[in-house]
């Protein structure tokens, strides 16, 4: 084949393929099969779970103090830990194993509570301090839970009697700080008040503890006159408590009494919440050894629903 010719052929090849190409640009693009970024595609998370404003509580425990003879002083808590919940406060045991029946009617509400805790009302958190007095009930009982029962109790009287005071041989009951004295006066006998209001452990775990979460009620057991009384310290008894002497005192059928008038007292602990403004009765068993706890609950009940209103 002649030169000329196959420069020819080469011209023509060259031509058609660039017109190949302007014709293929000029042509709709196909869509490229290379995929798009893919997109992250997370799993819904499921609805968050709401905690209620007002959780409850069954018998949480806190210690508040301790003792002379270093026992725990527990307090233990049930219903709603709403920080808006009214606080009902309940004391045994500040007379140890004097009064070691005050004791066990704290213990059956704590057990009454466990097993019932819908008797609290919705807006109500109740504590119970079973034994403020460890010291003393050691003596007696030979425990500082409470968790014993009248066949543990010592039949000696003396120790009985020791078994009112806790480990420094002061009486509880008159190191508070509402007439408070060096020397104070059971019935017809002289006791210590501490060195000062507060000086015991024990009472200044209460006076921390009330000054901390400021209740809106207190019930304290004392043994044995049977009665429901007000609690005062020359303020004259606040409408507050008159509400709490009456509602108790009603469903229990223990009679109602505006002040414990049989003795000089001094020092004494529900005349010092009355001096801080916070409602407080005293229920005094009607001896040393039951618990009459039937009655109790009945009063508890009215107490607590006082507060559902």
């Amino acid at each position: 084949m002649k030169k000329t010719n196959i420069t020819l052929i080469v011209i023509v090849v060259v031509l058609a393929i660039i017109a190949i190409y302007f014709i293929s640009k000029s042509l709709p693009q196909t869509p490229s099969a290379t995929p798009s970024p893919t997109v992250s595609m997370e799993t819904p998370s499921p609805t968050p779970s709401v905690t209620p404003s007002s959780t409850l509580t069954n018998g949480a425990v806190s210690t508040i103090g301790t003792s002379v003879g270093g026992f725990p002083v527990n307090a233990y808590h049930y219903g709603s830990t709403n920080s808006s919940a009214k606080e009902v406060l309940f004391i045994g045991g500040i007379h140890g194993g004097y009064e070691w029946n005050t004791v066990l009617v704290a213990r059956e509400l704590m057990n009454y509570l466990q097993t019932n805790p819908g008797v609290i009302p919705a807006n109500v958190k109740v504590t119970v301090i079973p034994v403020l007095n460890p010291d003393g009930l050691n003596k007696v009982v030979g425990t500082t839970t409470g968790n014993f029962t009248a066949a543990d109790v010592s039949t000696s009287q003396s120790t009985v009697v020791a078994g009112r005071f806790n480990g420094n041989n002061v009486d509880l009951n008159r190191n508070f700080d509402c007439d408070w004295q060096a020397t104070g006066v059971w019935q017809s006998k002289k006791v210590s008040g501490g060195t000062s209001a507060f000086s015991e452990p024990e009472s200044l775990a209460v006076k921390n503890y009330v000054t901390s979460n400021n209740p809106a009620a207190v019930v304290v057991w004392y043994s044995a006159a049977g009665g429901v009384f007000a609690s005062n310290c020359h303020n004259g008894v606040s409408t507050e408590t008159n509400s709490l002497v009456d509602a108790f005192a009603g469903a229990s059928g223990y009679s109602a009494n505006q002040s414990f008038d049989f003795y000089a007292t001094t020092g004494d602990m529900t005349n010092w919440l009355a001096k801080i403004n916070v409602p407080t009765i005293s229920i005094l068993l009607t001896n040393h050894t039951d618990t009459e706890w039937t009655k109790n609950l009945a009063g508890i009940k009215a107490v607590l629903n006082s507060f559902a209103k």
